[in-house]
């Protein structure tokens, strides 16, 4: 049975269908809302003022202004961890550690503290890598967009900085918008630009 956390709750949310899209590299939600202080030091770093306060105080992207740019402004100013980067390399090394300590030999078991610490430093040499700031990705609801309709629209190709939307030209007037899901970001820059609002942008759950 999934957690149930304090903000569900309150907002009568037990599917966590409402759940509102926190700044990026938010730790997850049933930890977020205990870290987070409500101090408003993210909403006042953001330039473009994505971030405002929301049910209880707690900030959360208001995607109708524009995308999000991921400036790390927000995550600077932070004091509390509630935004914080996760370091895929200190992670990859501690379930590398915890397979090693399983599998060792009484002859390994005596290695020094030296050793994994050399081990440590061979992995922190690499470039630094952290988990992505979010999960969200982008949905189209082909039916009601333009470009499915023959109305020639490119919004939301137009805005993505990252290309993941491009459209395939067919008979009859139709560009079909053709969204690489996986190199999408979900800054939200395609949100607030779509004129008949058939962007959607959901959380992903892992």
């Amino acid at each position: 049975m999934a957690n149930i956390t304090r903000m569900q709750l309150l907002r009568g949310d037990l599917k966590g269908d409402k759940r509102p899209f926190r700044p990026p590299w938010a730790i997850p939600e049933n930890y977020f809302v205990d870290y987070c202080t409500r101090c408003d030091k993210c909403v006042d770093a953001c330039f473009d003022e994505l971030i405002v306060k929301g049910r209880g105080g707690y900030p959360q992207m208001d995607f109708s202004k524009g995308g999000c740019d991921f400036c790390e402004d927000c995550l600077t100013v932070c004091e509390s961890n509630a935004l914080k980067k996760i370091s895929l390399n200190k992670t990859a090394h501690q379930k590398n550690t915890t397979n090693q300590t399983n599998s060792r030999t009484n002859d390994v078991e005596e290695a020094s503290e030296e050793d994994e610490l050399d081990l440590y430093d061979h992995l922190s040499s690499d470039l630094e890598q952290y988990l992505p700031p979010w999960h969200i990705k982008v949905a189209i609801d082909l039916k009601k967009c333009l470009s499915m309709n023959a109305i020639i629209c490119r919004s939301c190709g137009e805005s993505c900085d990252d290309e993941v939307i491009k459209f395939n030209l067919q008979l009859g007037g139709v560009a079909e918008p053709i969204l690489d899901v996986e190199q999408c970001t979900g800054c939200g820059a395609c949100f607030s630009v779509c004129p008949v609002q058939v962007i959607q942008l959901k959380l992903i759950e892992l």
